[in-house]
């Protein structure tokens, strides 16, 4: 049975609900130390005293607060404990809201919420049930390991689910980012990108994912183990260009359709498209050759041409040297 790590009450008006807060999320992420390289000599990591340099006990350590000029000013745990008295042990809910009126990026992190005294199952019946017919959800306010947290409390079924929240001063302003871009320029674009989204739209079905990271981290160091060779496939994505968005967003649609309806899209590579636009020019060389044969042609009448003059200027030549002939005999014969 899982241990809770805070006990203590859900109060709302003149009601108080005992509870133990337990972790609703687990992470599977591969651990892994350190070493130093070359070596298998584990790096550790030692609390030091930097004037002396030696080794301080966890229990001989307290905490500060630096004020300025390099001064701190030391608080002990038992008087941070002293500042929250009886909130340490409550979770306080100041109002009830709309749960779809929160903005997701106020929530933190998930936890159970489960009765901790058999004796008082009715009253965490109650408020779970309540919360469920109202579609609301309780804005608390609780301190646990040294720090307080604005919570926010639901019912999910059964159990009643504690998020954490971040205080509105903790979320960043969107525009530290950078220059974001106005509006889009809507028409064909906007349209496809609509289309695309209906398209790949369905039902949230959280089995459906998985930590695919996780499994390469397990694959490559099973692999490693193995001393086989390590190989690296898959490639980062290219921004898509603005030429080309139009294009792509079609493509996007066709895609999620088919693979809606079951069938398998046909895949569109890069080098099928560098292979169609080197064949377009292809087409256009029919067209050369007539401009070709057309400067052939226009080659052949100007010989032709050239021929004929010749032609005409032996003929010309001819009728001239008949006639010299004429008149060199009509001289003879005076």
């Amino acid at each position: 049975m899982a241990r809770a790590i805070w006990t203590g009450y859900i109060t709302f008006g003149l009601v108080s609900v005992p509870v133990g807060l337990f972790s609703a999320t687990s992470e599977h992420e591969v651990d892994f130390h350190q070493f130093q390289r070359g070596t298998s000599d584990r790096i550790r990591y030692k609390r030091v005293n930097e004037r002396t340099g030696r080794e301080v006990d966890y229990d001989k350590i307290v905490k500060g607060h630096e004020v300025g000029g390099g001064e701190y000013v030391i608080v002990e745990p038992e008087e941070l404990e002293d500042i929250a008295p009886g909130r340490s042990r409550s979770l306080e809910i100041s109002r009830f809201v709309d749960l779809d009126e929160i903005d997701p990026i106020h929530f933190q992190k998930s936890y159970y919420l489960a009765p901790s005294e058999e004796d008082n199952t009715s009253s965490y019946a109650l408020l779970r049930d309540a919360l469920a017919k109202t579609n609301r959800t309780g804005i608390a306010s609780f301190v646990m390991r040294g720090k307080e947290y604005l919570a926010a409390i639901r019912a999910d079924g059964k159990v009643l689910v504690l998020e954490t929240m971040f205080f509105a001063d903790e979320i960043r302003d969107p525009t530290e980012t950078g220059k974001l871009p106005a509006k889009s320029s809507g028409g064909k674009q906007l349209a496809m990108a609509t289309d695309l989204i209906e398209a790949m739209s369905g039902t949230w079905r959280p089995q459906d994912y998985h930590d695919s990271y996780t499994e390469r981290v397990k694959k490559l160091v099973e692999t490693k183990r193995k001393g086989k060779e390590v190989v690296i496939s898959e490639d980062a994505p290219e921004p898509t260009k603005s030429d080309d968005l139009v294009a792509a967003l079609r493509a996007s649609v066709e895609a999620a359709r088919a693979r809606r309806n079951g069938k398998s899209p046909a895949k569109k590579t890069a080098g099928t498209k560098k292979a169609a636009a080197a064949k377009s020019p292809a087409k256009k060389k029919p067209a050369a050759k007539k401009t070709t044969t057309k400067k052939a042609a226009g080659k052949t009448t100007t010989t032709a041409k050239k021929s004929s003059s010749a032609a005409k200027k032996s003929s010309n030549a001819a009728k001239k040297s008949a006639a010299a002939k004429k008149t060199t005999t009509r001289k003879k014969a005076a």
